[in-house]
């Protein structure tokens, strides 16, 4: 059993939206059941509106009372295992139909409309407007009416520089009040290092960040799970190190994405590893295409797997400059 298939069926759903087995057996349209059976009793057939008690396990199987329910329970086990076993599979299929989607790339810079790059350092996060630019156009001369360069300002919105880190903190706290993900996701960063005057508090990081995640800021998710591998202010939990780094993978996460491929990896589920490292290198992801290199030499990946990962980075760096 995967990874997954281990954690599809004994994860509990969180309002985040990851689906669990008990889900799929209350919801008797994944069952293949005869419509004529609904509302009838599995162990005597009295047919009826009432009949309402069902099974506890499966929750397809229907009864008229509790009494017949107990009188069927020996000749229905091994259907009940059955359905069991193919609401699971069916679950795990979905599932991974959802994981291993690629998701949509992150949005243009605002400025020059090139694609955002992947690595943390070639993007910028403007506290003054709330905007994300590229680092180039963060670092271009900005210029006035005249075509003279003034002194820095928010290359968007033209806004003075921050003067100070408290001046920059505080505009933070500005977004924060309007749902801004990107300055709640900072916040949290915050709180979590005990930096720029907040207090170290994890349980109040670990807030923040589910409340970023909310609001559709898919790194969040990938502080979220590292809080959990670590036990920093929670208990470490593997499973929900997993479940989050899924949310922020599904979502658009690379690190994330990567992070669920050193998993597999180390699980031996080589397929697995790489289609997470096939989709971050499509995002530009340059570690997933490392990864995939020395899965190449140890054997693990194909020459046309490498070959495949390449282009597709090659597309990612020069792609929108060939359109």
């Amino acid at each position: 059993m995967s990874t997954f298939d281990s954690c599809s069926v004994s994860a509990s759903k969180s309002k985040d939206g990851v689906c669990e087995l008990s889900d799929m057996l209350k919801d008797n349209s994944m069952m293949v059941v005869d419509k004529d059976d609904v509302s009838v009793c599995a162990n005597c057939r009295k047919e009826g509106s009432d009949i309402n008690n069902i099974c506890n396990k499966c929750k397809v199987v229907k009864y008229c009372n509790a009494t017949c329910k107990k009188k069927h329970r020996h000749k229905h086990k091994k259907e009940c295992e059955e359905l069991i076993r193919l609401a699971a599979e069916r679950a795990a299929k979905l599932h991974d139909e959802e994981l291993f989607k690629q998701p949509p790339p992150a949005e243009d810079c605002p400025i020059c409309f090139l694609r955002m790059p992947t690595l943390g350092t070639g993007f910028r996060y403007m506290a003054c407007c709330g905007k994300v630019i590229c680092s180039g156009c963060d670092y271009a001369p900005v210029y006035d009416n005249q075509g003279n360069i003034v002194a820095k300002k928010c290359p968007y919105c033209r806004a003075p520089a921050s003067k100070s880190q408290k001046e920059s903190i505080k505009r933070e706290k500005k977004r924060v009040d309007v749902d801004d993900p990107v300055a709640i996701y900072n916040l949290g960063n915050h709180y979590r290092d005990g930096t720029n005057g907040f207090p170290q508090d994890y349980t109040k990081a670990l807030e923040l960040w589910h409340r970023a995640g909310e609001l559709g800021y898919a790194m969040a998710y990938s502080n979220i799970g590292y809080t959990y591998e670590t036990g920093r202010g929670v208990e470490v939990d593997k499973k929900k190190v997993l479940h989050y780094w899924e949310l922020g993978a599904m979502r658009g996460c690379v690190v994330a994405r990567n992070n669920l491929g050193v998993i597999e990896l180390c699980e031996g589920n080589m397929d697995r590893a790489l289609k997470h490292y096939i989709i971050t290198v499509e995002g530009g992801d340059i570690k997933s295409l490392d990864a995939i290199k020395r899965m190449y030499l140890k054997g693990d990946a194909t020459k046309d797997d490498y070959s495949k990962a390449l282009q597709l980075y090659q597309t990612y760096v020069f792609g929108r400059d060939q359109e």
